[in-house]
């Protein structure tokens, strides 16, 4: 069975579009731990980031950077933070955080957004890019 992430590569699922590749998307995470929240992903389909093959993880980890760096000048933050989780969906993806204090990086405290505010973020960050 297609995961979240590859009903949201196969046009599904509606999201909020950072960035998009032949290879690899961006998209505001809808649970986010902080405004901006992004997750990267590979459009293929698998599950864990190791079990990428070298090029394609090298490809993505440059993919993530650029939106980490456009994310960085739309959203006021600290910095931005990177992880790599990948217990809740099963298709591998990079979370990058803004973050104003170690408590955005722990996945506890949502920040609640309306479409609104997705969307003017989302276009932020594009602008950026």
């Amino acid at each position: 069975m297609a995961s979240i992430f590859t009903k949201i590569v196969n046009g599904e699922i509606p999201y909020y579009k950072i960035a998009e590749t032949e290879e690899f998307l961006a998209f505001l995470d809808v649970n986010p731990n902080s405004k901006g929240h992004t997750l990267c992903i590979p459009k293929k389909e698998v599950d864990k980031i190791f079990d990428l093959e070298e090029d394609v993880y090298t490809r993505l980890m440059v993919f993530s950077r650029k939106v980490a760096l456009a994310i960085e000048k739309a959203i006021p933050c600290n910095r931005i933070g990177i992880t790599v989780i990948g217990l809740e969906v099963p298709h591998a993806h990079v979370h990058l955080i803004p973050l104003h204090s170690m408590e955005d990086a722990r996945f506890i405290q949502k920040t609640k957004m309306t479409p609104e505010v997705f969307v003017e973020t989302a276009e932020a960050i594009k602008r950026e890019l």
